[in-house]
């Protein structure tokens, strides 16, 4: 099996070695060959030429067109250094004027259509090779258009002409014997090196799968062997260190993904290394672009104190014992508030961590507002509700239209009684129940043409135009009826409150390993500052009776915060600099 893999490389090295050989000497002899034949028909075609300049401006000092008297061409032709040379003079028309092999030239045909004389005719000169129909003899024609007249010279094509042409064979002989000489020469020392490369093929395949190699001689050869033991010696190095790395990136990528706080590494370049989802949302909100990532996060304004000390530390000298450099600043931005640390190690290479400290206080507010705000909806849909029942059995004699009043209006606020249960029967289900969601592929730009689709006559009536800027492979794992809810309560959220002829924009502005990151942002009125905080809270109004209003049930983003968060991603929300308001978030990539 071995020499038949050694018989295989080998044949493969020298078929490549000898086609690429071949190619150039094919090339090379096509070169010569058709330059060679190109010389020797321009020098026959230069001979002939001269002939017909010389007859030229013989009929033109003579005047020979004017008095029909070619018979003084026949001196030129015994001059010519060969009897075989033939000369034709051709009025425009086609007709045979003079012909130095014709005595009798009325018998001639017209020569009008003859393929020389044509390609003169349109070119200005024209050669051709054939069989001459008045003495049925081959020639090797050259024709010269003059204006108002043809001169044609043609010669013999014989024997002695067709040697002329024909290109010598020594070149082709000597191509040969090197070909010859090549296979030999290429032969010997494919066989050499396919010897030393198959073995050093087996060498390496018993290292990649571990077998012990470390007192197997394998080469014969000096300069194979010193690179066989160095190879060994390396091997054994790798495989010490490789255990070792994977064990600590095992663990340190084990941390980076439980941790809530949001941290990278860089290089001493500035390059990024490393970083957590969390990073990217976070720098996200400090800055006032959607498309900052963690590359360029040292451009942020709000982190020049730590760029300034990174750049202080990074063009000096220290120790990395005991302490390392380190600053931590406090960024506070839309309502949130961030602490923001960083260290730099001995190569100069640093790590930025961002810690949320306003999550916990977040949840104890929503925790202490919840069941009060509960109640007092519940209480505002069940009141109106039974006011209107009152009202119906109390008066027996109310008329049908009242009635039918007092009946929708009742309708109407048990509709909305029924939406908000609904919505905070889903809440529930999401925050109690995630595990009963059925988790699956999603293609999250059809959702969002879904969702677009579904509310399409209510954006036309108040002239909204929806952007989306998503790949249609743009795919996360969810549950596809909650990733819905969440494209819906956006754009619900814009048309409610948002105002008139505006611009839905909905995008994936970034992605790495794990997650998709997503921006919906609309151009409307936005919401005041102090409000941005507390919008994903359940039942949360920027001004009193503001759902009741427009129809909502106060819960339709606190069921997006919700729903991002069941499935691993994060959201916040600011007001655009340009007007409007953007919500960030980010789901995470299909399995």
């Amino acid at each position: 099996m071995t020499l038949q893999r050694n018989k295989t490389f080998q044949n493969r090295i020298f078929f490549s070695f000898f086609a690429a050989f071949a190619l150039l000497a094919t090339a090379v002899l096509t070169f010569q060959y058709q330059r060679e034949k190109e010389y020797r028909v321009k020098q026959l075609e230069n001979t002939l030429d001269n002939i017909t300049v010389i007859v030229h401006n013989y009929i033109d000092q003579n005047n020979l067109l004017e008095t029909k008297n070619f018979n003084g061409i026949n001196t030129l032709v015994d001059l010519l250094p060969s009897e075989d040379e033939r000369i034709t003079i051709i009025d425009s028309k086609g007709n045979v004027l003079f012909d130095s092999f014709v005595d009798n030239i009325a018998s001639m045909e017209n020569h009008l259509e003859r393929p020389e004389i044509q390609k003169a005719f349109f070119s200005g000169v024209g050669k051709n090779i054939r069989k001459s129909a008045t003495t049925n003899t081959e020639f090797y024609y050259y024709a010269r258009y003059y204006n108002n007249y043809f001169v044609r010279t043609a010669l013999v094509y014989d024997v002695q002409v067709k040697n002329y042409l024909h290109i010598a064979q020594t070149f082709i002989i000597f191509i040969i014997v090197l070909f010859a000489l090549m296979w030999l020469i290429i032969s010997i020392v494919t066989k050499k090196v396919s010897s030393f490369v198959t073995q050093l093929k087996d060498f390496s395949v018993k290292a990649a799968i571990g077998e012990e190699i470390q007192n197997e001689k394998t080469f014969s050869d000096n300069e194979f062997e010193t690179i066989s033991q160095q190879i060994k010696k390396i091997y054994n190095q790798l495989n010490g260190a490789k255990a070792a790395l994977s064990k600590e990136r095992d663990k340190l990528f084990q941390h980076l993904n439980v941790l809530h706080e949001g941290i990278a590494f860089f290089h001493p370049n500035r390059e990024r290394f490393l970083t957590n989802s969390h990073f990217i949302h976070y720098v996200n909100i400090i800055s006032e672009k959607s498309t900052v990532s963690a590359p360029n996060v040292l451009e942020i304004p709000e982190l020049k104190t730590l760029v300034d000390f990174i750049n202080q530390y990074q063009n000096e000298a220290f120790s990395s014992a005991p302490d390392l450099p380190s600053m931590c600043i406090t960024v506070e931005k839309n309502e949130f508030v961030f602490d923001i640390k960083t260290i730099i190690f001995s190569d100069k290479s640093f790590e930025i961590l961002i810690t949320d400290t306003t999550r916990l206080e977040k949840r104890k507010q929503i925790k202490q507002q919840l069941t009060a705000n509960i109640a007092h909806e519940l209480k505002t849909p069940v009141a109106s509700l039974k006011g209107y029942l009152e009202t119906l059995l109390t008066m027996k004699e109310i008329p049908a239209e009242k009635r039918q009043y007092f009946t929708e209006r009742a309708f109407a606020q048990a509709e909305r009684l029924t939406s908000l249960l609904n919505d905070i029967s889903l809440l529930n289900s999401i925050e109690e129940g995630g595990t009963f969601h059925e988790m699956k592929e999603v293609n999250i730009s059809r959702v969002v043409s879904e969702v677009i689709e579904n509310q399409e006559l209510r954006l036309n009536e108040k002239n909204i135009h929806c952007e989306v800027e998503i790949s249609e492979n743009i795919t996360v794992t969810g549950n596809e009826a909650l990733l819905s809810s969440v494209f819906l309560n956006l754009v619900e959220n814009t048309i409610r409150y948002a105002g008139e002829d505006l611009t839905i924009t909905i995008r994936n502005y970034h992605s790495d390993s794990k997650y998709h990151y997503f921006s919906y942002s609309d151009n409307g009125a936005g919401i005041g500052e102090e409000h941005l905080s507390r919008i994903f809270e359940r039942f949360y109004r920027t001004d009193e009776g503001r759902s009741r209003q427009t129809g909502g049930t106060g819960l339709g983003l606190s069921i997006v915060k919700n729903a991002i968060t069941l499935h691993k991603g994060e959201i916040s929300a600011r007001n655009k600099a340009g007007g409007g308001l953007e919500f960030l978030f980010s789901l995470g990539r299909a399995w």
